[in-house]
């Protein structure tokens, strides 16, 4: 019997590789770097499933040159690569791997806005640099955490797991921005949902947490910084399009916010030229969010089962348009 036909745009953990080897025919991409548009294209073309990742761009060109893919199994939680309409109407399913990366990215806003706070990196630099000339009574002074106020943008799993943290450890007051109420995170965290001006204005750290989409692209330009204290950190580690970059930057020149902390940019990498990286007040570091040996085989597993179950014609465990199987029905 022939097995399905299975191209993976990069190395994923071989957790998830053995097992899609185990049942299918896989092309791996073996460079650092993703395949090119046309490479995607070329190798995607015959094939029953394509593991993606954020930096693959799956659109209806690709998907009408592969016409026998059954399943995109993107190696993330976000899909903002795949262009789900055009899948649905083919009738191509897509998933994705949410709740493995929560905890590990959690870690990472807590990580990067302690930073930040205590200007962590910029003190590194002065240290490795032979700038520390001695215990200075007025070097380096940061802002504490305790009992201060949290604005959470999107209060999801990550952003209530990131809440969790802050308000458990340093006794945050927590406010937070969602479409509805989040009873686990009013009942838990004694959290208050506000309309996004006011959490700006009250807030001593600001994390963002919301999904990428039309309406929230580019959601952090000059006006929101202004609102916010000229005390305030601000952290984002969802996607890199919803922050004014060239904004963000010129509010942390001015002293318009005191300091910030990014794992994800726009584009990325972000290019080493940048405005930002010359700012000693912020902290960026390579969309590691999910790195860690735990949370990105848990990913692969994920991966794994959705491409599995994509190819064998079964409902997809993390199914991003389960409405596809009504599609198929007809």
């Amino acid at each position: 019997m022939t097995k399905p036909k299975v191209f993976v745009a990069r190395r994923i953990p071989e957790e998830g590789l053995n097992a899609i080897r185990a049942v299918c025919d896989v092309d791996v991409w073996p460079e650092q770097l993703p395949p090119s548009a046309d490479e995607l294209l070329r190798r995607a073309k015959d094939c029953d499933g394509l593991v993606s990742l954020l930096t693959d761009r799956v659109g209806a060109g690709l998907l009408d040159a592969a016409p026998r893919l059954k399943v995109v199994s993107n190696f993330a939680v976000g899909f903002n690569n795949v262009d789900v309409p055009a899948c649905t109407a083919r009738g191509v399913c897509v998933g994705n791997t949410p709740g493995a990366l929560t905890d590990a990215t959690a870690d990472i806003a807590v990580t990067l806005l302690l930073s930040a706070a205590r200007r962590i990196g910029e003190s590194a630099a002065d240290a490795r640099e032979g700038r520390w000339l001695t215990w200075e009574p007025l070097g380096w002074l940061g802002s504490d955490l305790a009992g201060r106020t949290l604005g959470i943008v999107g209060m999801g799993r990550i952003g209530f797991a990131t809440a969790k943290r802050l308000h458990g450890g340093w006794g945050m007051k927590v406010l937070y921005t969602a479409r509805g109420p989040k009873a686990d995170a009013d009942q838990t965290l004694g959290a208050t949902r506000v309309e996004l001006d006011e959490l700006l204005e009250r807030s001593d750290f600001v994390s963002v947490h919301a999904d990428l989409n039309p309406s929230t692209k580019g959601l952090f330009g000059a006006a929101q910084f202004k609102k916010m204290k000229r005390t305030a950190v601000f952290v984002n580690t969802s996607r890199g399009p919803l922050v004014d970059q060239s904004a963000l930057a010129e509010a942390l020149r001015c002293g318009t916010i005191f300091s910030a902390g990014l794992d994800v940019t726009d584009p990325e990498p972000l290019p080493t030229t940048h405005e930002l990286y010359k700012l000693p007040n912020c902290t960026i570091v390579p969309h590691i969010a999910s790195a860690t040996i735990e949370t990105r085989n848990a990913m692969a597993r994920l991966c794994a089962n959705n491409l599995l179950a994509g190819v064998r014609g079964e409902p997809l465990p993390n199914w991003v348009n389960p409405d596809v199987a009504e599609k198929r029905r007809k």
